[in-house]
């Protein structure tokens, strides 16, 4: 298993802890870290919709207060259906704009049933106040 299948089972492993008891989407998200460490994170909905986090920023989020350098991220929707469109698997784009933040400039996101995309393909222009 190559570094990026690895980064990807273990995106599909933490969406398993999901708690998505509204739109029953589980999806997990890895982050591997420059230390080798691997990070993961999960989606947590809640009633009140707009403090729901989606599994790509709370993997991001954990490695940032771990004081861990975040180097690449894999995210899985293990719930999209293999017929729907790609960008049901896609990253939103909140969690776009925080990979922009706390990835490297070049960083290799995986997306499950979608291939690699770098954080300038997934927000090209992105927002920044460097």
């Amino acid at each position: 298993m190559n570094n990026a299948e690895a980064l990807l089972a273990a995106a599909r492993e933490a969406a398993e802890q999901a708690h998505c008891p509204y739109s029953n989407f589980h999806v997990g998200a890895a982050v591997r870290c420059s230390d080798g460490t691997v990070v993961t994170g999960c989606n947590v909905e809640n009633a009140s919709y707009g403090l729901t986090i989606c599994a790509e920023r709370v993997s991001l989020f954990n490695c940032v207060a771990q004081g861990l350098q975040p180097l690449e991220l894999a995210v899985s929707c293990v719930d999209a259906q293999n017929n729907t469109s790609l960008s049901s698997r896609m990253p939103c784009g909140a969690c776009r704009q925080v990979m922009q933040e706390l990835l490297p400039n070049n960083a290799i996101v995986h997306i499950d049933g979608v291939g690699q995309r770098r954080i300038n393909q997934l927000l090209p222009e992105g927002f920044g106040l460097n």
